[in-house]
C-alpha cells in the first residue's frame, strides 16, 4: 500500500460539518431560570425549581447519575443549556402509567432510553439466564427495567399523556430497521413499529435533539421535521424530492445514472430463488409502491447522495429470506459515514421506515461544550448512601473521544457512535480532571481512565479530508492499516503527560481497551503508556489467535500481538516494573471452528495463562458478527445465495465446549474436553506431559466415574425390582380390600399380636 504524507497539523483542513453550531440556536424563553443543581425528578423538586411544568421529560432505565458518563445526564444538561426545562424519571415502575405522571404533562415531547445498557443484555447472559444484578441500579439490584425497556416505556407515556414520544439510545440505535433478535431467535421489526413511538434518534444524537427541540418550541409538528438528519420515522411514502436507488433483490441493484450502485463493489449476480421470498415478493408488490425517480439534468451535478434513498428489501423478505438479511445489513454498514450515506427505506407492510443519513460528528469545540456543562459529578440525592457500580467504576475516569474506526463485527459502537473519531480539546479534559479532584467524594489522586471506546485513537483522523468524505470501508485497521490513516499518537502520548502533571494527581491509569495494532505504530507513544499507565496489569483484546475467526472478527493477526508484546516488555523492563498484559478472547465467535478453538487452547497453556473470565460470542443487534450467526452468510464481502458460508457455533452444547476450551485448566471441563479430543482425533493431547492440554483421568476421577456408573446401573435394577415389588404389592392390597371385613379383623389382630410378642424379647433399659 503507497505511503501518504501526512497533512500538516499547522493548517487547518475542510471536515464533514453540519450547517450550523451545535449551540447557535437562539435559546428557549425558560433559561431565565438557570442550571439546575440536579435535574429535577418530582414535583417538590420542580417547586423549589420555581418551575409549574417541564418542557421535556427524559423516561430512562439507568439510576439518575449525573455525571457526563451517563446518557441521560449528557442529553438533559445539553437541553438545559439551551433553556429547556428538563426533567428525569428514572427507573419507573412500567406496570401502570402512574409513574409517568409524576412529574406532570411535558410541554414539549417525552424522550425514551432502556439507558446505557440495551435492556435485554443488561437482563440476560449470553446464554439467555437471567441476570439477578444491575450495575446501573442502586444496590446493583436487578429486575428495575422492563425486557425491551425502549418499547415498554413509550407505550406507557403513550397511556399517561397524548404528546409526542422519541426514543433514542443504544437500544434504540441497533434496532432502527429489521432486526435478528436473539432472544427470540426471530427476525423484529424496526422498534418504531413495535414501540409506536414518533420518531427515533440513533448515534450520540446531540446535534438531532437540540434541532428537534427547537422545532418543537417553534411550533412544528413530527410530520414537518422528518428531515432532521440522525433519526427515523414512520411514512407511507419517501420524502418529496428525493430520488431513489432500488436494491430490494439481489440481482436487481436498479441503475439510476448517475448515482452509483449501493453494490459497485459487490457484484451481485444471483436469482430470487427460494418460494419464500417470491411470495413475500408478490406481496410486497401488493403493497403501496414506491416510485424510483429518475434523474433530471438539473441534478446530475450534485454529489451522488445528495438527496438519494436507498430502498432496502422489506421486511417479511428478510425475515424470510438471511441471504437478503444478510445483503440488507452489508447496505446498512455501507451507510454509515455522514460524508456520503444515503438515507434508508425499508417497508413493514403498507408502511415504510424511513433512516436520514446520520447526523455531522461534533467538533472539538462542540464536544467541550458538552462536557464542560455543570454536571454534579455524583447521583441523584434521593439514592441516599445505596452504591450504584457503574458509578463507582467510572466516577474517576474521563471520557475524552467519541466513535471507533476498528469496525469489529461484533461490536456495536460503530452502528451507534459511528467511526469518525470526536475528540475533546486537552483544555477541556485537564479541566474535568480538576474537577474530579476538587468536586469527587474520597477522590484518592488516581484517575482510573482516560480513554473512551477505545484508548489510543483520540485525534486519529483521515489525513484526506476528500477521501474521508466519500470512503465508505467498514474499517480503517483491516485486513491492514489504510494508508490514509494518520497514526501518529503523539496528541494521546502529550495528553497523557499533561494529565499527569495535574497537580493533586498521583497516577493517571489506562483501563479502556488499547489497540496494539495502532500502538505499535508509535512506539513512543507504548513507553509512555507502560512506564507511567499501567497498574500492574494491562488488558487488550486479541479476540482470538486462529486468522479464520480474527478475519471474521476484523481483527488483526497474532503477529501484531507478538509485536506489541515485544515492546510492552522492553518497556517495562526498562522502568524497573513487574507488569503483565491479560488478554481477553471471545469464545463460540461466528466462523470458529472447534480446531480454531483447541489451538487457541495450547496457545493459552504454553503461555499459562488461566482466565478467570470468558466471554462467549454474544449476538447483539444490528452487528456483523450477529448478521453472521443468523444468515451464515459474511456481510463483510459480496453477499449471494452461493457466497461463503460461515460455520457458526450453535446450541448451548456447543457454546460450551467452545467456552470451556478457554478454561482448559478447569477439572469441570475435563471430561469434555478429553471426551471431544478423542472424538477430533487429539487424544495425544490427553495425558501429563508438559504438551497434553488436560490431564488424563486421575485414580480418584476412575474411581469416582466407576461409582458413577454403578450406581446409575444398580439403580436402573433396583428401580426395576422396586417396581415390580409395589406392583405386587398393589394387586395384594387391592385383593385385600376386595375381601371381607373379617380378614381385615384378623389381619389386624395377627399384627398387634406379632408387636406384643417383639415387646417381650426386649430388653429393659
Amino acid at each position: 500500500m503507497p505511503t501518504i504524507q501526512p497533512a500538516s497539523r499547522s493548517k487547518p483542513v475542510a471536515r464533514m460539518k453540519a450547517d450550523r453550531g451545535l449551540f447557535s440556536f437562539p435559546k428557549y424563553w425558560a433559561e431565565c431560570f438557570g442550571p439546575a443543581p440536579f435535574l429535577p425528578m418530582s414535583r417538590k423538586e420542580m417547586d423549589q425549581l420555581g418551575w409549574d411544568s417541564c418542557d421535556i421529560i427524559l423516561v430512562t432505565g439507568d439510576a439518575y447519575v449525573d455525571h457526563p458518563s451517563f446518557g441521560m445526564a449528557v442529553i438533559g444538561r445539553t437541553l438545559e443549556a439551551q433553556g429547556f426545562r428538563v426533567g428525569i424519571i428514572s427507573q419507573p415502575d412500567w406496570h401502570s402509567k402512574d409513574a409517568f405522571m409524576q412529574l406532570g404533562e411535558p410541554n414539549l415531547f417525552f424522550g425514551v432510553t432502556a439507558g446505557n445498557m440495551d435492556s435485554m443484555i443488561n437482563r440476560y447472559t449470553a446464554e439467555r439466564k437471567l441476570r439477578h444484578d444491575d450495575a446501573y441500579t442502586p444496590n446493583n439490584e436487578g429486575g428495575k427495567r422492563p425486557d425491551r425497556a425502549v418499547t415498554v416505556y413509550t407505550q406507557r407515556c403513550k397511556e399517561a399523556y397524548k404528546k409526542p414520544v422519541v426514543i433514542g439510545g443504544i437500544e434504540a440505535s441497533l434496532r432502527r430497521i429489521a432486526h435478528y433478535d436473539y432472544w427470540s431467535d426471530k427476525v423484529r421489526r424496526s422498534v418504531l413499529f413495535d414501540s409506536k413511538a414518533d420518531m427515533l434518534m440513533f448515534g450520540n444524537a446531540e446535534r438531532p435533539l437540540l434541532e428537534m427541540a427547537h422545532r418543537f418550541a417553534a411550533g412544528e409538528t413530527i410530520d414537518q421535521m422528518q428531515d432532521i438528519r440522525g433519526t427515523a420515522v414512520i411514512r407511507k411514502e419517501p420524502l418529496p424530492g428525493w430520488q431513489g436507488v432500488d436494491s430490494t433483490h439481489l440481482d436487481s441493484i436498479g441503475k439510476i445514472e448517475p448515482i452509483i450502485s449501493p453494490y459497485e463493489t459487490i457484484e451481485d449476480k444471483c436469482a430470487v430463488s427460494s418460494e419464500a421470498e417470491r411470495q413475500a415478493a408478490i406481496e410486497e408488490q401488493k403493497a403501496q409502491p414506491i416510485v424510483i425517480q429518475p434523474f433530471t439534468s438539473k441534478t446530475e451535478r450534485r454529489k451522488p447522495w445528495d438527496k438519494t434513498y436507498v430502498l432496502l428489501p422489506a421486511y417479511d423478505v428478510v425475515r424470510a429470506e438471511k441471504t437478503h438479511y444478510a445483503h440488507t445489513s452489508r447496505i446498512l454498514h455501507k451507510e454509515t459515514n455522514p460524508g456520503c450515506a444515503r438515507a434508508l427505506v425499508q417497508r413493514h407492510g403498507d408502511r415504510i421506515i424511513w433512516i436520514n443519513p446520520p447526523a455531522y460528528p461534533l467538533e472539538t469545540e462542540e464536544m467541550d461544550a458538552v462536557f464542560d456543562l455543570p454536571y454534579a459529578r455524583v447521583p441523584h440525592p434521593s439514592y441516599g448512601k445505596a452504591k450504584i457500580p457503574a458509578y463507582d467504576m467510572i466516577k474517576t475516569s474521563v471520557n475524552i473521544m467519541r466513535g471507533c474506526f476498528g469496525g469489529c463485527t461484533f461490536c456495536s459502537i460503530t452502528e451507534h457512535e459511528g467511526r469518525v473519531i470526536q475528540s475533546r480539546s486537552e483544555e477541556s479534559i485537564i479541566r474535568e480532571i480538576e474537577n474530579i479532584r476538587d468536586k469527587v467524594p474520597g477522590f484518592t489522586g488516581v484517575i482510573s481512565d482516560l480513554g473512551g471506546p477505545t484508548a489510543n485513537m483520540y485525534k486519529l483522523r483521515c489525513k484526506s479530508p476528500k477521501a474521508e468524505q466519500a470512503c465508505r470501508r467498514l474499517s480503517c485497521v483491516w485486513p491492514e492499516i489504510c494508508g490514509h490513516l494518520d497514526t501518529d499518537q503523539s496528541p494521546t502520548t502529550n495528553l497523557y503527560r499533561k494529565a499527569r502533571d495535574v497537580e493533586g494527581v498521583k497516577k493517571v491509569l489506562i483501563a479502556s481497551g488499547v489497540r496494539y495494532d495502532l500502538a505499535i505504530e508509535d512506539p513512543e507513544y507504548v513507553k509512555e503508556l507502560v512506564t507511567h499507565h499501567v497498574g500492574g496489569y494491562l488488558k487488550i483484546a486479541p479476540e482470538h489467535t486462529e486468522k479464520a475467526p480474527l478475519d471474521k472478527m476484523m481483527k488483526p493477526g497474532m503477529g501484531t500481538y507478538d509485536k506489541f508484546k515485544v515492546l510492552f516488555d522492553k518497556y517495562t523492563k526498562e522502568a524497573g516494573k513487574d507488569q503483565y498484559l491479560i488478554p481477553y478472547f471471545i469464545s463460540a465467535h461466528p466462523g470458529t471452528e472447534n480446531e480454531d478453538m483447541l489451538n487457541l487452547a495450547l496457545w493459552l497453556k504454553e503461555r499459562n495463562f488461566k482466565l478467570d473470565q470468558v466471554q462467549n460470542f454474544y449476538p447483539s443487534p444490528m452487528a456483523n458478527a450477529t448478521t453472521m450467526y443468523h444468515t451464515g452468510k459474511n456481510p463483510i464481502h459480496k453477499v449471494n445465495h452461493k457466497s461463503e458460508e460461515v460455520q457458526v457455533p450453535k446450541g448451548e452444547i456447543h457454546r460450551r465446549l467452545h467456552r470451556a476450551f478457554l478454561r482448559y485448566h478447569d477439572s469441570a471441563n475435563w471430561p469434555l474436553l478429553r471426551k471431544t479430543l478423542k472424538e477430533m482425533g487429539k487424544a495425544h493431547l490427553i495425558g501429563n506431559s508438559p504438551k497434553c492440554l488436560v490431564p488424563a483421568e486421575s485414580r480418584n476421577e476412575l474411581k469416582g466415574r466407576d461409582q458413577k456408573e454403578f450406581a446409575k446401573r444398580s439403580g436402573n435394577k433396583a428401580f426395576a425390582k422396586g417396581k415390580s415389588a409395589n406392583a405386587a404389592k398393589a394387586q395384594k392390597g387391592l385383593t385385600r380390600f376386595s375381601d371381607n371385613q373379617p380378614h381385615n379383623d384378623a389381619a389386624k389382630a395377627a399384627q398387634e399380636n406379632r408387636g406384643k410378642s417383639s415387646s417381650k424379647k426386649r430388653k429393659p433399659h
